[in-house]
């Protein structure tokens, strides 16, 4: 039987908890060593088998402490030993969730606007769109409708019917501002060796150049329509052949495309400052694929950072979070942002599944513990069927539509990732913090006002008594079982 959130529960119980976080992200501290001494954590929890969904549940003044007993379950935070700085967390506007989202009531459209998009909701700041199609959509189709390598017909009017329109209300709801980059699946067919968007391929030397300037045709007609493109990824999944839109790029084509091309056309028209982003596929490859590319200075004067995705678990192996640290060590100066993920393999049994979420605590935890500075969902809406996608690849997102009802169905991966997403604010610093136990799993950040949000997941079957150490002050604290807390401080 499917269970569902109440909008009326839901908007009470986010916006309790976004009154208080806009009243103290006001405040501004001075540039002073952190001290938790007399401070208040405010805990929120998330657990399987409750009505709790990010729901303030106590309020624990910190004291003085002493040396944690070996048999103690503990979370450990350094305040004085800080890393990468914070982007954001987002999700994509694909064209399936806008047009699920276009057959919505006005209502429900508001509804799911403030609560991906304000205080009150989780406050996404990021933001990841298509460069014409990818899988999710009704439909295969490019900016162009002939095959002339100058582009004179480019047009982006395909997207003004559902993604524009979604993106704008995003923007506006968001407060004016979402960091917003553009990834693409396939160039045009013809472009390609196998002449086709689908199935892999190759991009053909002939075409280097006019796929180059298609990247420059897409940020301006964006930004023509008052989106400003942040940052460009050059391929969605470069190594992966997929039925649908895709092609391939060895780390030696990429790299003389970005160095040779792309970079320079970029530079070229005035584009300089937007970000680029290489690799934008698994963890599993991630290394090779940056020490070919960031190896060559000529290549690597473009980068901005590597991009990630999730799916190189998806028979059942460990995720590859150490590769992440592995670069990080060869290129400190780079970036790390995880660019996709999704629970794969649809099903509406399973809406309240709870290994999905945990799935997703567990990625953002290990992540940004290995220098990850933002992460990005998948598709934000998608509806009864897991769709619309135009071959049948049908995925979970953090919230689904019944477009039979208008009902939106909110999953508990939504609550997970704002449990970050709400309290970890742009520009935040990741702080040093380690659990005492394998059964705990921590990070945290501070805000650029001096706030502490440490994030704890507890994925056993039992509640955790545990004690949260900040440098010699210390709370003791309880996490239900199969449970995310957020403890702001």
């Amino acid at each position: 039987m499917k269970t569902f959130i109440t909008s009326t529960l839901l908007l009470l119980t986010l916006l309790s908890c976004g009154t208080k976080q806009t009243q103290e992200t006001q405040q501004n501290t001075d540039n002073m060593p952190y001290t938790a001494e007399g401070k208040t954590a405010r805990v929120y929890t998330t657990a399987m088998g409750t009505d709790l969904r990010l729901t303030l549940t106590g309020e624990y003044r910190f004291k003085p402490g002493k040396q944690a007993k070996e048999t103690e379950k503990s979370v450990f935070v350094n305040p004085h030993k800080s890393f990468q700085t914070f982007l954001g967390i987002g999700g994509a506007i694909t064209d399936a969730s806008a047009e699920v989202f276009a057959q919505l009531p006005e209502n429900k459209q508001q509804e799911l606007l403030n609560a991906y998009y304000t205080p009150g909701g989780i406050g996404y700041s990021l933001l990841r769109v298509s460069i014409h199609s990818a899988d999710f959509g009704s439909g295969s189709f490019t900016y162009v409708s002939d095959k002339d390598p100058d582009l004179p017909t480019f047009s982006i009017d395909h997207d003004r019917q559902f993604r524009l329109p979604m993106v704008h209300r995003a923007i506006e709801t968001a407060g004016g501002k979402l960091t917003t980059y553009a990834s693409p699946w396939s160039p045009p067919a013809f472009m390609k060796s196998n002449n086709s968007m689908l199935k892999g391929g190759h991009l053909l030397p002939q075409f280097y150049q006019p796929w180059a300037n298609y990247y420059v045709r897409f940020i301006e007609a964006y930004e023509k329509e008052g989106i400003p493109i942040w940052g460009i990824t050059i391929q969605n999944e470069p190594m992966a052949v997929q039925r649908w839109e895709s092609c391939i790029y060895t780390a030696e084509q990429e790299r003389d495309f970005l160095k040779n091309y792309l970079g320079p056309t970029l530079r070229d028209a005035g584009m300089g400052d937007k970000k680029i982003i290489v690799w934008d596929h698994n963890r599993d490859l991630i290394f090779d694929r940056a020490n070919v590319i960031l190896n060559d200075p000529e290549a690597a004067q473009y980068v901005w950072g590597i991009g990630f995705h999730w799916y190189e678990n998806w028979s059942g192996g460990a995720p590859k979070y150490e590769n992440l640290q592995k670069v990080q060590e060869a290129f400190p100066s780079q970036n790390l942002l995880f660019t996709e993920g999704c629970n794969e393999a649809f099903d509406a049994e399973k809406y309240q599944h709870w290994p999905n979420a945990e799935r997703y605590g567990e990625s953002m935890i290990n992540d940004f513990n290995r220098g990850t500075v933002g992460w990005t969902d998948w598709n934000i809406l998608l509806d009864q069927n897991g769709g619309p996608n135009h071959v049948g690849n049908y995925c979970f997102a953090p919230i689904h539509a019944d477009t039979r009802t208008g009902e939106l169905i909110y999953t508990p991966a939504y609550y997970y990732i704002g449990h970050f997403s709400k309290f970890v604010h742009p520009g935040a610093k990741r702080i040093s913090t380690a659990p005492s136990i394998s059964f705990l799993q921590s990070t945290t950040f501070q805000n650029p006002n001096g706030e502490m949000v440490t994030v704890v997941m507890n994925d056993t079957d039992q509640a955790l008594d545990y004690a949260l150490y900040v440098n010699l002050q210390v709370i003791h604290l309880s996490i239900p079982a199969r449970a995310m807390q957020t403890l702001r401080y």
